[in-house]
């Protein structure tokens, strides 16, 4: 019994000398943000009628699934920021603010999503291709690849398939070459809704 009380005590003990000689680390608190792509309130409303587009579930690309914010180093390496991110995957964030975008548009007469009892005119499939921010060339990018296809009587017809990209400037960086997560959120919001502009004006003339 003494010899099960004495190994018993051993991982305490060890324990306790641990504690003693790791350092504090502060608490980092992690920033979230939204990724909205606000309309332009100068982006003119386009008419179309009734129609209505369903816009099934939007894919991201390989590395793009991490909520981290995403940067370029100074050496050309990918940095993901685990201490600032979205408020949810980008690709969720961002089928929801291309919904509301196109919702804004006047394409369509209503934007759904996939489960909606409406009967639908149109489908588009999405992926999210780039979503990062670059302070060595200091701009921000957004990257979509789409497909809307037109649907007549249970038959689906392909209209057109395009890959769009969004750029917005971004503040010189510091001597290290980072930016605050604030401003690269900010930029890569900018740099979405440039691509959002980009994919309606590529699809506008679909829509008849």
């Amino acid at each position: 019994m003494k010899r099960r009380g004495l190994l018993l005590a051993l991982p305490i003990a060890s324990l306790a000398a641990c504690g003693s000689v790791l350092p504090d680390r502060p608490y980092i608190e992690t920033k979230r943000f939204p990724l909205l792509a606000p309309r332009p309130v100068s982006a003119p409303r386009r008419a179309a009628g009734n129609r209505v587009l369903l816009v099934r579930l939007l894919r991201a690309a390989p590395g793009l699934e991490t909520r981290g914010l995403r940067s370029i180093r100074p050496d050309g390496t990918e940095s993901v920021d685990f201490y600032a991110e979205w408020t949810a995957p980008p690709a969720e964030v961002a089928e929801e603010a291309l919904r509301r975008w196109l919702s804004a548009s006047g394409l369509f007469g209503g934007v759904v999503a996939p489960g909606s009892r409406a009967r639908n005119d149109f489908v588009m499939e999405c992926e999210l291709t780039a979503l990062v921010a670059d302070p060595p060339r200091r701009e921000a990018r957004a990257g979509l690849s789409a497909i809307l296809m037109r649907e007549n009587g249970g038959e689906t017809r392909l209209l057109t398939q395009l890959a769009v990209t969004g750029t917005a400037p971004l503040p010189a960086p510091a001597a290290d070459g980072t930016l605050p997560p604030e401003v690269l959120a900010a930029g890569m919001n900018a740099a979405f809704a440039a691509a959002l502009g980009a994919l309606e004006n590529g699809i506008a003339g679909y829509i008849r």
